[in-house]
């Protein structure tokens, strides 16, 4: 066992005494020169008091007694240090603290990271189809708050819509036609609601609810009314598989999630990056590849073209825009014209979705401003 001398201090007199400090397995023993036991200290009571530099000064920790141990030799003073708990003078206890924080931070980053990767996108797919409609609507709007200012980047308020001008009401009017008929097919559990908002990519998307966006972009680039169609069609397989929901919950979570690992435990964001998420991200291959099959299906089911969609995917291919790859530069687009081709089965010519100047006046449904 190591000792080492010192000045014991009892506390109830001034009296100095030299000491020999033993250190002993469990404990500080203190004896005077005559070997009586002074003081047994247990090594996690210790405490480091105030002393100048060079100097250990001792006390033990709720004792009522204002007694003290100096210890001036520095090899002696540091093998107390690596036996008390609370005395942390070559700063071993606190890189072994801090090490210990980073590795639990990195732990809980990680497990974060899994269930972002794995366990919010498995609970959005669960939770989105037991939402009541009345709560998807509700989600809609909000996202649809968020959507328009997003959108509307020239701020054109109530004029950023198409179809409320003199000139615009019969171009409405035949897209209302086309979407009765493909909502008369689809049996969907809630209304449809569809807006032309004047924006040049040749886009659409769904939103939570039922909200279908069709882009200006898109009719000014179709040839008939079917292709139309055809894009509504598959926007609404994105409404009954309730891919906007999905996107949005699991977007939200994502901010709410990484929200309170950064302090903000309410989430504020996670409608914003809700409505990021349907504008700027693309669905997965079988998302897409599961509303183009619904879409297709529903066509057929309203008497259209089902193989406009391959048709328009196949013109604007490379067109830049915004919000989900529905026609965009995808990598599968061949592939997924060739599905849609496949799929489509031939029938026999039925009643034309529109008539030609009901065509015509979709065509003007931006023109009145």
């Amino acid at each position: 066992m190591q000792s080492g001398a010192g000045i014991y201090f009892d506390g109830k007199t001034s009296a100095r005494h030299d000491a020999t400090v033993l250190l002993s397995p469990n404990a500080l023993q203190i004896s005077g020169h005559d070997g009586r036991l002074l003081a047994e200290w247990p090594y996690d009571e210790l405490e480091e008091l105030a002393a100048p530099d060079k100097v250990l000064r001792l006390g033990r920790r709720g004792n009522a007694v204002l007694e003290r141990l100096e210890i001036v030799d520095p090899e002696f003073a540091a093998a107390v240090d690596t036996r008390a708990i609370h005395i942390d003078r070559t700063g071993m206890i606190q890189r072994r603290q801090r090490g210990s924080v980073i590795g639990w931070t990195l732990a809980a980053t990680v497990s974060l990271l899994l269930v972002a990767w794995f366990g919010i996108p498995a609970l959005a797919e669960r939770i989105a189809p037991l939402l009541p409609m009345v709560v998807d609507r509700k989600l809609g709007d909000a996202v649809d708050m968020q959507m328009r200012g997003m959108l509307d980047t020239r701020n054109g308020g109530a004029a950023f819509e198409c179809g409320a001008a003199e000139a615009e009401k019969a171009g409405r009017a035949a897209l209302d036609k086309i979407v009765r008929r493909l909502e008369a097919s689809a049996a969907l559990p809630g209304p449809l609601r569809t807006f032309v908002v004047r924006r040049t990519e040749p886009n659409a998307m769904a939103l939570p609810g039922g909200q279908i966006y069709v882009f200006r972009g898109l009719i000014e680039k179709a040839d008939n009314a079917d292709e139309v169609a055809g894009v509504i069609a598959h926007e609404i397989g994105h409404v009954a598989h309730r891919d906007g929901t999905k996107a949005v919950l699991q977007a939200g979570g994502l901010s709410f999630l990484f929200g309170m690992l950064l302090g903000d435990f309410v989430g504020g964001g996670a409608v914003v990056i809700g409505a990021r998420a349907v504008l700027q991200s693309s669905y997965s291959r079988e998302v897409e590849s599961a509303a183009d099959r619904y879409g297709i299906d529903l066509v057929e089911r309203a008497g259209g073209d089902p193989r406009a969609l391959g048709t328009l995917l196949t013109r604007v291919a490379g067109a830049i825009h915004p919000g989900a790859e529905i026609l965009s530069d995808h990598p599968d687009t061949q592939a997924r014209v060739a599905v849609i081709n496949s799929r489509a089965r031939p029938q026999a010519p039925s009643q034309p979705l529109l008539e030609p100047s009901e065509w015509q006046a979709l065509k003007r449904i931006c023109a009145g401003r």
